[in-house]
């Protein structure tokens, strides 16, 4: 298990290396920049501008800056942001908590909905079988803004029932009230996330669970009379692991990547709108420091999925 774990850093690190110079190099070689973008007052000289780009190190050549960015964010230094000024970390740990919780609490519950689903829509079939196989392909089909516009307007306009922006109400708020606050705030984006979610996932473990149940161990546990709930927690959940860990694995990124339009459309300020933003305003410091975080996680991501299924099954290559 050593050699396999120092193999996978190993794996990592020169991705890791990999991934940022070829980052590193698209960014700087887009056409504009944020000097000359507009992101600077235009009534400031060209001298000025040339002043900051020596502070910021941009008159430096291509692998001087490279290399001492590289230098930089080994020690997590990601910068600072041309925009706000501020270091590229404050700019994301300022943002990180809310979209974090959005999508942890949206994955958790998409997996729920799609394992429960999938398994129990392949074992009944029939009319619900039927039925979760239409809901499922209206959510795959149903695109996430056009659901939050509508809800939106039914329970936001319309009823009143749910708050349509922010995270947070007016009044200020303190200790368990404040979590409540934000959960409250919180309901219509979860709601869009796992709606548009959970179709595909469903689909697709109905389809492993009908591969699982064409097996000859479930024709004889059928045989011995075992409960759908027995078969379930002996032969189909062990089976359908594999798949999940992997799928985990894959949506660990996700849980930082936050959803651009969601975020703008419901005014949360989290890690999907900073990196609109930033990209709008060329803020290379903060677009390289997503980039590279995004990178490890899916790196990190396939690694521990990997771990937990060498654990599953020690003969796994």
């Amino acid at each position: 298990m050593l050699k396999v774990i120092i193999k996978k850093v190993t794996y990592i690190a020169s991705m890791l290396l990999l991934i940022s110079l070829i980052s590193f190099t698209a960014i700087h070689s887009a056409p504009n920049s944020f000097m000359s973008a507009g992101g600077l007052n235009p009534n400031m000289t060209p001298e000025a501008i040339e002043h900051l780009k020596e502070v910021y190190g941009l008159n430096k050549p291509f692998l001087e800056q490279y290399f001492a960015w590289l230098k930089s964010i080994l020690k997590l230094d990601f910068g600072i942001s041309f925009a706000s000024g501020n270091s590229v970390i404050s700019e994301i740990r300022s943002r990180i908590g809310i979209t974090l919780g959005i999508n942890l609490a949206s994955m958790i519950i998409v997996f729920f909905l799609a394992i429960k689903l999938g398994v129990e829509s392949a074992l009944k079939g029939g009319k619900f079988e039927k039925f979760v196989k239409q809901f499922a392909l209206l959510s795959y089909a149903t695109p996430s803004f056009y659901l939050a516009l509508i809800l939106i307007m039914f329970f936001g306009f319309k009823l009143g029932w749910f708050p349509i922006s922010g995270i947070e109400g007016l009044s200020t708020k303190t200790g368990f009230a404040h979590y409540l606050d934000v959960a409250y705030h919180l309901v219509l984006p979860i709601t869009v996330v796992v709606f548009t979610g959970f179709g595909s996932l469903a689909l697709y473990i109905r389809s492993l669970t009908l591969d699982i149940l064409k097996s000859d161990y479930i024709f004889f546990a059928k045989a011995r009379g075992l409960s759908n709930k027995t078969i379930k927690k002996r032969y189909i959940y062990p089976n359908l692991m594999p798949f999940i860990v992997t799928i985990l694995g894959l949506s660990l990124p996700g849980l930082l990547g936050g959803s651009v339009i969601l975020e703008q459309i419901f005014s949360i300020d989290g890690m999907g709108l900073l990196f609109f933003q930033s990209a709008l305003a060329r803020d290379y410091p903060v677009i390289m420091g997503i980039l590279i975080i995004g990178a490890f996680l899916t790196l990190l991501g396939n690694v521990i999925a990997d771990l937990i299924l060498l654990k599953l099954d020690p003969h796994r290559k």
